[in-house]
Formats: C-alpha cells, structure tokens, sequence
C-alpha cells in the first residue's frame, strides 16, 4: 500500500504542475485554455486518489489522527503531497530499523 502511496502522491504532484502551467497560459498568457481543460479532471482524480491513498496507507501503517490530518491537508497546496510521503517513507524506515 505504501508503494501504491507514493505513485499516487508523485502522480498528484504532477497534476499540480501541469494544472498551474496550464493555469499560466490561461490566466497569464492568455492564449488558451486547453491545459485547464486537460488537466483539470486530471488534477481532480488525483487529488481523490491521494485522499483515498492517505487513508489507506493510514490505516495499514497505523498513523495517527494527526498524521491523516497533516496528509489530507497536504492535497491542498503544491507539490506538499511529495514531502508528505516522504515523511512518512522515512518514520515507516526508522520504525523498521528499530
């Protein structure tokens, strides 16, 4: 499951990118719309799969309360899914050690 965490947190951050370069030449630019268009829905499913991944991986590993909240909270801003997983990769590899 944690493995399927990460692929799931990259993937979200790679919506991420692409929704807010798409959201340049929108906004920006002004020159289309087309990468809203296309990674919008894309954006929106990740961000469900991360979600959904959080939990998941929360209730395999036994987070805590607060470590659910702290994921589930880092599906908002950019790119904070990565350090996320990264964080818990890394309690997951202590944890292990010891």
């Amino acid at each position: 499951m944690l493995r399927w965490f990460r692929v799931v947190a990259v993937a979200e951050a790679c919506s991420w990118a692409g929704l807010l370069i798409g959201m340049f030449f929108k906004h920006v630019t002004e020159t289309g719309e087309l990468g809203v268009k296309v990674f919008g829905p894309i954006h929106g499913a990740m961000f469900v799969l991360y979600a959904a991944g959080v939990l998941l991986s929360a209730r395999e590993a036994g987070w805590s309360r607060g470590a659910v909240v702290l994921g589930l909270a880092c599906a908002v801003p950019p790119f904070t899914s990565l350090w996320f997983e990264r964080r818990m990769a890394a309690r997951a590899t202590t944890a292990q050690a010891a």
